[in-house]
């Protein structure tokens, strides 16, 4: 990873949110101020401007956005300060440490977090924009989490899953998380095939809404013949589906569990 590297906390490994390093290998080299759409038009790149630009992505970007929601008093009055009020005013749920600049251009200035050498997170700041006097953030984008180191991932609660050869997965693509402990949900688990549209749940004990789910969980299954191994894995957990895709198998070291797909998507309040 380019940067000087500090025994930080956060899981990020950094321990300041503005550190020094080597360049990358290819750095952006394009204007900072690109025009970008604001509001719900318009897609992750064409939202994030410079900052969409700016970026290495392995996947599809994340997330792109403009930074106008910041005001008279907001700004900072420095570069640095600019992007600490990007981090105080939205509370993005990113790695908070380990930026660095990548490049200057008159009123605005670009920070990158890099992972490997690439840039996984782009802020751009800008100076005495209009109704906005001082240094604040002007837009911002980011990769999926999965391109984040694993020690930041695994400290936020981010359950990666990886391919048949180790290659982490994106979020898009397949995520599981246990159920909410405010509703007492915890002893539940929830799997996410974003690439099918698909909600699945392991449901042991049956703490979730009657009617949530379209079929009961069941421990002990057979493996249907005509399930396939995707070849998904979250450590020894390896998931199996059907044409259909209605129950998702997961094969563990006990055997093979049936998560049946939630009847719709619900949440918990």
């Amino acid at each position: 990873m380019a940067g000087v590297v500090a025994a930080g906390c956060g899981g990020d490994g950094y321990d300041a949110l503005v550190v020094t390093g080597t360049v990358p290998a290819t750095p952006y080299a394009g204007p900072l101020d690109l025009p970008y759409t604001t509001g719900d038009d318009g897609d992750a790149q064409e939202s994030a401007g410079a900052a969409g630009r700016a970026l290495e992505c392995d996947g599809a970007i994340r997330a792109g956005d403009a930074g106008d929601a910041w005001s008279k008093g907001d700004g900072g009055s420095t570069p640095e300060e600019g992007l600490k009020a990007y981090f105080d005013i939205y509370k993005p749920e990113l790695p908070e440490r380990g930026y660095r600049v990548e490049r200057s251009e008159g009123d605005r200035v670009l920070f990158s977090y890099d992972v490997g050498g690439r840039t996984k997170v782009a802020v751009v700041v800008a100076r005495d924009q209009p109704r906005r006097p001082g240094w604040g953030p002007e837009t911002s984008a980011s990769c999926d989490p999965s391109e984040f180191p694993a020690n930041w991932t695994k400290a936020h609660g981010y359950e990666i899953w990886t391919d048949r050869y180790g290659h982490r997965v994106p979020t898009t693509s397949v995520s599981s998380s246990p159920g909410a402990e405010h509703c007492d949900w915890q002893s539940a688990h929830f799997l996410d095939l974003g690439r099918y549209g698909r909600q699945y749940a392991r449901d042991p004990h049956g703490v979730l809404p009657p009617g949530s789910l379209t079929a009961a969980y069941r421990a002990h299954v057979r493996m249907p013949a005509g399930a396939r191994d995707t070849g998904y894995r979250f450590h020894d957990w390896r998931l199996w589906l059907t044409p259909d895709r209605r129950t998702a198998y997961v094969r563990t070291p006990d055997g093979v569990e049936a998560w049946p797909a939630t009847a719709s998507r619900f949440g918990c309040r």
